[in-house]
């Protein structure tokens, strides 16, 4: 019987719904003019091979990867009342680029980053700020110490369960450019915080 790669209904969510690469004949016959000796196989057989060994490797990626593995528990998230010269120090003593924002009692209802100073800042980057800085620094001190983290944020936040799984992970990456988000209870409330690239190196290792 032919090989039919909509047939495995019993491929993980991921592996369905992620778009895999197709081969021209073209790639099949260069990539087999380069194995030395003699193969006697089509270059329908080769397709046949690269959609298994490409779902067998999905699998291998995907399988047993959850935010709550990933996630850095320790981290310490930042109030909504909280004052933005107060933030930018937890920021650089954690050494992250983004903060979940929580309420009292522990729901994440944000995220503060360096592009949300920015923005707040009217600036696009730091090096665009710095000249600024120099020329009217008082202003930017008012800017900070009388702002509250609530009215620099990003709201809502982009958030994963701990139970999210590698599709889910990396479909909530895709809906914001940010470099980390935060992981939450059913309620909401934060578990910890995923960086992108904690993500990326758990799929390297499996690759290797």
């Amino acid at each position: 019987m032919p090989f039919d790669p909509d047939r495995n209904q019993d491929a993980p969510h991921a592996d369905r719904d992620a778009p895999e690469p197709e081969l021209s004949d073209e790639d099949i016959l260069d990539a087999m003019g380069r194995i030395h000796g003699y193969l006697d196989i089509t270059t329908a057989d080769f397709r046949v091979i690269y959609h298994l060994a490409y779902r067998h490797a999905m699998e291998r990626i995907a399988g047993g990867i959850h935010a709550a593995a990933l996630m850095r528990a320790a981290v310490e998230p930042v109030c909504v009342g909280t004052l933005l010269d107060e933030a930018a120090r937890s920021l650089a003593r954690q050494g992250v680029k983004g903060l979940p924002v929580v309420d009292g009692e522990m729901r994440v209802v944000g995220m503060l980053t360096e592009t949300d100073f920015l923005r707040r800042l009217g600036a696009d980057s730091f090096l665009a700020l710095l000249p600024r800085l120099l020329e009217e620094p008082g202003t930017f001190r008012h800017r900070c110490h009388e702002t509250p983290v609530s009215a620099a944020m990003t709201a809502p936040a982009v958030t994963v369960r701990g139970e999210a799984a590698f599709d889910d992970i990396v479909a909530a990456f895709q809906r914001h450019p940010g470099r980390s988000m935060p992981v939450v209870d059913d309620a909401g409330r934060l578990l910890g915080l995923l960086l992108r690239k904690d993500f990326v190196a758990a799929c390297r290792q499996r690759i290797e």
